[in-house]
């Protein structure tokens, strides 16, 4: 791994990948986290590559374990451009992402905005959202191609956000 900017140097050790009910991981020691990132408690935003790959290196969340270690979860992205499954041993390599940046990163879209104004009920839900499912609507919504999408996608969300009992992001609401 080349050091990015932003980043620090990388941590490279051997693992074996595993399985967390559905989710390949590999399981990063406190040693190793605090050598990362020291006395760090929440999620812990770093660059990865397993076996050298991908390239450039892939912007994951690790997520803390409860005991100063951390599991660094290896998404679809990152097996697939390494050639690697649950079991192998693997050579992996993390640096603290320094630019990463947390919170919602597209803007509210404006009929969004003004649905959740019309709607007391929506907009108190939505402020009660954990701002991970927030930054997911949001990206969602901003990803749409089209007007028409984007015009049922708001609409659905608004009512789901209400109290109505329909499905949207794959996710029964209520």
């Amino acid at each position: 791994m080349t050091d990015e900017p932003g980043s620090s140097a990388a941590l490279t050790f051997s693992a074996r990948i595993k399985l967390k009910g559905i989710n390949p991981y590999v399981l990063v020691s406190a040693a190793r986290s605090r050598r990362i990132r020291p006395d760090w408690k929440k999620p812990m935003p770093v660059l990865v590559q397993v076996n050298g790959r991908p390239e450039p290196a892939w912007p994951i969340n690790m997520m803390p374990a409860g005991d100063g270690s951390f599991f660094l979860y290896l998404d679809g992205i990152v097996r697939a451009a390494s050639a690697t499954s649950v079991g192998d041993l693997v050579e992996v390599s993390i640096a603290f992402d320094a630019h990463y940046r947390s919170g919602p990163q597209h803007e509210l879209p404006p009929a969004f905005a003004s649905g959740l104004d019309a709607n007391s009920a929506a907009k108190m839900r939505w402020e009660s959202l954990s701002p991970s499912l927030r930054k997911e609507v949001l990206r969602y919504l901003a990803s749409l191609k089209t007007d028409g999408a984007r015009q049922r996608n708001v609409e659905r969300a608004i009512r789901v956000l209400g109290g109505a009992k329909e499905r949207f992001l794959a996710r029964d609401w209520n």
